[in-house]
């Protein structure tokens, strides 16, 4: 059986996400896996946002959305705390698939374990599915959970 020393859990915020929670919690302690990081990655603005709200007003609320993502994700971490002795948290700002990718690698995670459903939306549609880009081009094995309100 896989033994698994860390396991990067991307979360974007939504419920959704939050429904691979349980099964990291379960893992985690059947296993005694030492290391839980939960990600949360911001998405900069783009230059055209940019130029309508000005960059002082795009900086400054870029700083208020990575301070609300380490208050969610202290609260995600609390869910874990009780079954994995190291949980640590990680804001990044970038690209969603780009970033978690790229943290895997540079955490040299067992796993990566998300939703297969997170926010949604035209944007999501129209750039694709996180969770596909990563399952496609990840060099980790990754655990993916379909929330149940999410199933045909």
């Amino acid at each position: 059986m896989a033994t698994y020393q860390k396991i990067l859990v991307p979360l974007d915020g939504s419920k959704q996400s939050e429904c691979i929670l349980d099964h990291v919690r379960i893992i985690a302690k059947a296993l005694g896996t030492p290391k839980v990081v939960l990600l949360k990655v911001v998405e900069p603005f783009s230059s055209g946002a940019i130029a309508v709200i000005g960059d002082t007003q795009a900086k400054k609320v870029l700083a208020e959305t990575k301070r609300a993502a380490e208050e969610y994700l202290s609260y995600a971490a609390g869910t874990l705390r009780t079954h994995c002795a190291g949980v640590e948290q990680i804001v990044i700002e970038g690209n969603p698939a780009e970033v978690i990718l790229d943290q895997a690698k540079k955490l040299k995670v067992d796993l990566i374990a998300m939703s297969t459903h997170g926010e949604s939306g035209i944007v999501r549609w129209a750039m694709g599915s996180v969770t596909g880009r990563v399952l496609e081009h990840a060099q980790t094995p990754v655990l993916t959970v379909t929330p149940s309100g999410c199933r045909p």
